[in-house]
């Protein structure tokens, strides 16, 4: 039987001064002083990185560099307010440099390396999409019920100016997020198995169910929707879409081969959703009905 023997050779470095400290800069301004025997881990003499302090020093500087990108987006004016590129630590290149200058001698200085992230959505893109309206939806609400009317208000705005590209799908649960009282959310009625009742982001639904209606009428591909238990009187039968964070969702699909923006605000007791795309957007829009213009009186003052 034939053994093979393995030597592992290790190189090491001379342990650094105590006063060789570097800089870590961005933009020119220090943002970080780096001893390096706070980083290293001596080993028979010699100099050797300690892995768990480099790693929470990229985390820090991660933390600090990072800057998510903005979409390009619509003004309340219906201006185009242009996008922002972003930025995160190029992790590759920041070990390449310090590795190089922790086994320098003297003083020594890092510019943090970056790497762009950019938008998905850019002015171009936002100008070219906002030329044909493919889909339209107007349901009413009782401005007298201040807490559903802001909770209507923040729905709305989680999804006014979003764009859907052409293959992808649209979760209103992902896109609005959780209802909380920590997101500014408040306590309105809402129906839970048939019955009213009180609940944090009242109201909710019926923005789900004007947005079912406007794409609905767009004809893009509804994927989840789901009826209430109790009939509301914001839509037609059968034309609403409930949602709850813990429960249904309302799911579609942009299946065209051009990207898709929603607009959604609200003025006046309504709420007006609109479905926009370019100019090559086959549109074929589907005939659906309207909402009605006031609520049933008889249960006008439970659920405005």
């Amino acid at each position: 039987m034939k053994y093979f023997v393995f030597f592992i050779l290790f190189f090491f470095h001379p342990l650094p001064s105590v006063h060789d400290d570097f800089v870590i800069t961005d933009d020119g301004e220090t943002i970080a002083t780096v001893n390096r025997t706070e980083l290293m881990m001596p080993l028979l003499g010699n100099a050797m990185v300690n892995t768990e302090k480099f790693s929470q020093l990229i985390n820090e500087l991660d933390k600090h560099i990072y800057l998510p990108p903005t979409n390009a987006t619509l003004n309340s004016n219906g201006q185009i307010v242009e996008e922002k590129v972003g930025y995160k630590l190029d992790q590759k290149r920041f070990h390449e440099l310090f590795y190089t200058y922790f086994y320098a001698q003297g003083h020594a200085e890092i510019e943090i390396p970056k790497i762009k992230l950019y938008p998905k959505v850019d002015s171009e893109l936002l100008a070219n999409i906002r030329t044909q309206r493919i889909g339209y939806y107007v349901t009413y609400f009782n401005m007298n019920n201040k807490e559903r009317c802001h909770n209507i208000t923040l729905a709305n705005e989680a999804i006014n100016n979003y764009v859907v590209f052409p293959g992808e799908t649209f979760s209103f649960n992902a896109v609005v997020g959780k209802r909380t009282k920590e997101k500014g959310y408040l306590p309105a009625p809402v129906i839970v198995r048939g019955e009213l009742t009180e609940g944090i982001g009242g109201g909710i639904c019926q923005v789900s169910s004007t947005l079912y209606n406007a794409v609905d009428h767009a004809r893009l591909q509804i994927l989840q929707r789901y009826s209430h238990s109790k009939r509301v009187p914001y839509v037609p039968p059968g034309r609403d879409a409930t949602v709850s964070w813990y429960g249904p969702d309302f799911v579609f699909k942009n299946q065209h081969n051009q990207p898709i923006l929603i607009q959604s605000k609200t003025y006046g007791g309504q709420i007006i959703i609109q479905i926009f795309s370019s100019d090559a957007f086959d549109h074929k829009p589907k005939n659906v009905p309207s909402a009605p213009h006031q609520l049933a009186k008889e249960i006008k003052d439970l659920l405005p």
